[in-house]
């Protein structure tokens, strides 16, 4: 009975002792930005983004079709300041006449940033 109760005091302080450490790690790579992806038009599109708060940028979406007036919530990785950056790039779903859209911003938590395709794609 007493070797059954220092093995489960040994596993209580293990992982106690990993707590620290976890909160350690968010402190360091900082807390995430939480943004919501909104597409404004009607069409349905491919849309890209990429976290360019972190080195090398990291694709966040790849070529996720978002339907018309709808939105996609993300994740991204805060700089010093708690903002995000982040580019993006869209595509129209329709193949016959495809539009582009891109842009890149400066995002704080709890932001919206609205993706669309209102020009010609450039071969």
């Amino acid at each position: 009975m007493g070797s059954r109760i220092k093995a489960m005091l040994i596993k209580a302080v293990l992982i106690l002792s990993a707590v620290p450490l976890l909160l350690a790690g968010t402190a360091l790579r900082g807390e995430g930005v939480a943004v919501t992806i909104i597409n404004d038009g009607a069409e349905v599109i491919l849309v890209t983004v990429y976290d360019r708060s972190t080195n090398p940028q990291r694709v966040v979406l790849n070529n996720v079709r978002v339907n018309g007036f709808t939105s996609v919530p993300i994740s991204l990785v805060a700089d010093p300041t708690g903002k995000a950056n982040l580019s993006w790039a869209a595509v129209s779903a329709e193949s016959l006449s495809p539009k582009c859209g891109h842009a890149d911003t400066v995002v704080s938590n709890a932001s919206s940033v609205n993706v669309h395709v209102d020009s010609s794609c450039s071969a």
